[in-house]
C-alpha cells in the first residue's frame, strides 16, 4: 500500500477514536465509530485475497448493523427524553439497545460469532489493530453507559463471554482464531467488573492491550499462522522462543506473571459484591483458556518438527521487523505483577 494512503488511514483511525472519546453527543460518538470502521476496511482488503475480502465484507456488515442499532437507540432516547447526551440515557429500552449494539461492535457473546471469522481472514498486523485499537472507542461508550439498569445485561454477557472464549478456543489450530476467542474471554472479564469498578476495567484493558500486542508481534516475527508452524520458531528466533511461552501463559492469567494481576483484582471485587457463583464460573473459564495457551506454549518450546535432512536448522534471514517493541511489550507482559499492591491502592476510592 502507498505510504501516504496508509498514513491517511492510520490518522483516520486515530481521529475516529479521538472523536468518540471526546464526544458527549450521540451523533458525534456515532460519527467517530463510523470513521473508525471505514478507515480499517481498506487495511483489511489491501491484499486482495478472497479470504481477506470476505473478512472485510463480514466486518462491514456487522459494524453497519451495530452502528444502525446504536443510531436507532440514540434517536429513540432523544425522542423519549428530549436530549442527546450520552451520560443522560435513562430509559431502559434505548439503554439496553445501545449496550447490545456496543457489544456487537466489540464482539461480546452472544453476538461474538463474527470476530473469529473476520480475524482469520486478516494478516497479523491488521488483526492486531482490530484486536486492540478498535476496542477502545466502544469501551469508552460502555464506560459512560453503565448504570444500575445495565448491571444484569452486562453481567450476563460478561459471564457468557468468558465461557464462550474458553470453550471456543479448545479445538482450534489456527492462531488467529485462538487469539479471537482469547479476545472474547478477556472482554468478558472486563465487562464483569465494569459495573462495580470502572477503573479496574480500564486497567484490565491496558494489560490486555500490552499482552495481545506482544503475542501478535511474536507470531508476526515467526510468520506463524497455525500451531504446527510454531514448532519452527526455535531455529528462527531462539530468544523469542524462550520468552513467548511465558507471554502466552501471562495472557492466560497464570501467576506470577502480569496477566494474573487483573484477574486477581477482578475476582476480589466480585467477591466483595457477594457474587460467589459468578466468580467461581469466571475462574473455571480461565482454566479453559489456560489450556489452549499451554498448547501453544508446548508447541512452541517443547516440540521439534520431523526432519529427514542432515541439518535441522532452517535459514535465518534478517528480519525487517523492529525488535524493540517486542522486547518492551514482552517485559511488560511478564514482570508487572509486583506492582499489584500499588495498583490496588490507586483503585481503592
Amino acid at each position: 500500500m502507498n505510504p501516504y494512503i496508509l498514513s491517511a488511514l492510520l490518522m483516520a483511525l486515530g481521529l475516529g477514536t479521538t472523536i468518540t472519546f471526546a464526544s458527549s453527543h450521540w451523533l458525534l460518538a456515532w460519527m467517530g465509530l463510523e470513521i473508525n470502521t471505514l478507515a480499517i476496511l481498506p487495511l483489511m482488503a489491501q491484499h486482495h485475497h478472497p479470504r481477506a475480502v470476505e473478512a472485510a465484507t463480514k466486518y462491514f456488515l456487522t459494524q453497519a448493523a451495530a452502528a444502525a442499532t446504536l443510531l436507532f437507540a440514540s434517536t429513540t432516547n432523544a425522542w423519549i427524553t428530549g436530549q442527546w447526551d450520552i451520560s443522560q440515557m435513562s430509559h431502559p429500552f434505548p439503554l439496553t439497545l445501545a449496550v447490545v449494539a456496543l457489544a456487537l461492535k466489540i464482539g461480546l457473546a452472544p453476538v461474538h460469532s463474527w470476530l473469529p471469522e473476520v480475524l482469520q481472514g486478516l494478516d497479523l498486523t491488521t488483526g492486531l489493530i482490530l484486536s486492540t485499537w478498535q476496542k477502545l472507542a466502544p469501551f469508552a461508550l460502555l464506560f459512560q453507559l453503565q448504570t444500575p439498569q445495565t448491571a444484569t445485561p452486562l453481567l450476563l454477557m460478561g459471564l457468557l463471554s468468558t465461557l464462550v472464549g474458553g470453550w471456543g478456543g479448545l479445538n482450534q489450530t489456527q492462531l488467529r482464531k485462538i487469539l479471537a476467542y482469547s479476545s472474547i474471554a478477556h472482554l468478558g472479564w472486563m465487562t464483569l467488573v465494569l459495573q462495580f469498578a470502572p477503573t479496574l476495567t480500564i486497567l484490565t484493558l491496558l494489560v490486555y492491550l500490552v499482552m495481545t500486542s506482544s503475542v501478535f508481534l511474536v507470531f508476526k516475527a515467526n510468520k506463524a499462522t497455525t500451531i504446527n508452524q510454531l514448532a519452527l520458531s526455535w531455529s528462527k528466533t531462539p530468544v523469542i522462543t524462550a520468552t513467548a511461552p511465558l507471554v502466552l501463559l501471562s495472557l492466560g492469567g497464570l501467576p506470577p506473571l502480569t496477566g494474573f494481576m487483573p484477574k486477581w483484582l477482578i475476582m476480589h471485587e466480585l467477591t466483595k459484591q457477594d457474587l460467589m457463583l459468578l466468580t467461581t464460573l469466571a475462574a473455571l473459564s480461565a482454566l479453559l483458556s489456560l489450556y489452549f495457551y499451554l498448547r501453544l506454549s508446548y508447541s512452541m518450546a517443547l516440540t521439534v518438527p520431523p526432519n529427514n535432512l542432515p541439518s535441522t536448522t532452517s535459514w535465518r534471514f534478517t528480519t525487517l521487523q523492529m525488535t524493540l517493541p517486542i522486547a518492551i511489550l514482552s517485559t511488560a507482559a511478564l514482570a508487572l505483577l509486583p506492582l499489584t499492591p500499588g495498583v490496588a491502592a490507586l483503585l481503592t476510592p
